[in-house]
């Protein structure tokens, strides 16, 4: 699954890009904002590395692992870097504002606010408002106000954005969050797919230094916000074979081209497999072969039959 940093999302949209350092415009993390009169149609499903507040003017769908809502009013939206997402328009009118941050940036003050403990960001609630006539003229003129303090010469304009974006998350949480949220007709197969994607773009490894990001099936439950049992359950109903299963035979299968086509040594690939100790990767591989990898390079042709028989 792609992971977007702020540095892509203004690779993506270069017109976006502040002319100062991206990462660190605000002397410690990042904040901008923007109309969005320009915004995707349609942006894939993918987790973000920064925080997003977006007042939503225009309808479409906005997709979650397991479930999807509709946006048919304005809506206030608040996105974190642990729970992927992804929106499709339905409208060509399409308007509001939205606000990139990171952590670092709303860190940097006296009273030190940790996002992920409002209960806006955390996982399993709902992050999706729909203010009233009041609210929403009220959110707008935050946002208009966020808008022209990024544009001042002020030297103090990023503790008044701060303060403004704790002004937001107040708002919405005077409101009662959307309840309207519809399960897909086939939500253990959408999952098990979302699943098999984020496998599948860990790989290949293509450096020692590449070390597996997830490497239990409660990391990638935890990366598509789903529960544990859900992720499980989900992927025996498609498949018919767990999730620990699929993410080893993955991992012998990226162990043998490792293996055959690289001069890494075994504390190498181990390491970059997410194995703590090469020992343990030793067992693993032998537990699943019958094999130990002790055979790299032109050694590992006199295996391969042995390999190829193998069912991964």
């Amino acid at each position: 699954m792609q992971v977007e940093s702020v540095s892509d999302f203004y690779g993506r949209l270069p017109s976006h890009a502040p002319t100062e350092v991206p990462l660190n415009n605000a002397g410690i993390g990042h904040i901008n904002v923007f109309s969005r009169e320009s915004c995707a149609v349609l942006s894939p499903y993918s987790r973000r590395d920064f925080y997003k507040v977006s007042l939503i003017i225009g309808r479409g769908k906005i997709y979650y692992a397991d479930k999807w809502i509709q946006i048919d009013r304005p809506a206030l939206l608040f996105s974190n870097p642990i729970v992927p997402y992804s929106w499709e328009a339905e409208s060509e009118e399409q308007s509001g504002w939205y606000c990139l941050f990171t952590e670092e940036f709303i860190q940097h003050s006296e009273r030190v606010y940790y996002l992920r403990d409002s209960p806006l960001f955390k996982i399993g609630c709902n992050p999706i408002f729909f203010p009233d006539e009041v609210q929403l003229a009220e959110i707008s003129a935050i946002f208009k106000k966020m808008q022209a303090e990024m544009c001042s010469v002020y030297p103090y304009k990023y503790d008044v954005l701060r303060s403004f974006l704790h002004l937001l998350i107040h708002e919405a949480m005077k409101n009662n969050p959307a309840t309207n949220f519809h399960k897909y007709v086939n939500a253990s197969s959408r999952v098990s797919d979302l699943f098999f994607e984020l496998l599948e773009r860990q790989f290949p490894i293509d450096s020692p230094a590449s070390i597996l990001k997830f490497k239990n099936p409660t990391d990638y439950a935890t990366a598509l916000s789903v529960h544990i049992n859900h992720l499980n359950r989900s992927v025996k109903e498609v498949t018919g074979k767990t999730t620990s299963t699929h993410i080893a035979a993955r991992i012998i299968k990226e162990a043998k081209a490792l293996l055959q086509y690289t001069d890494w040594n075994i504390a190498d690939i181990a390491y970059s497999l997410g194995f703590e100790y090469p020992s343990y990767f030793t067992l693993f591989f032998k537990k699943h072969t019958g094999l130990a990898p002790l055979v790299r390079g032109r050694l590992f042709d006199y295996y391969n039959d042995l390999f190829d028989g193998y069912k991964w």
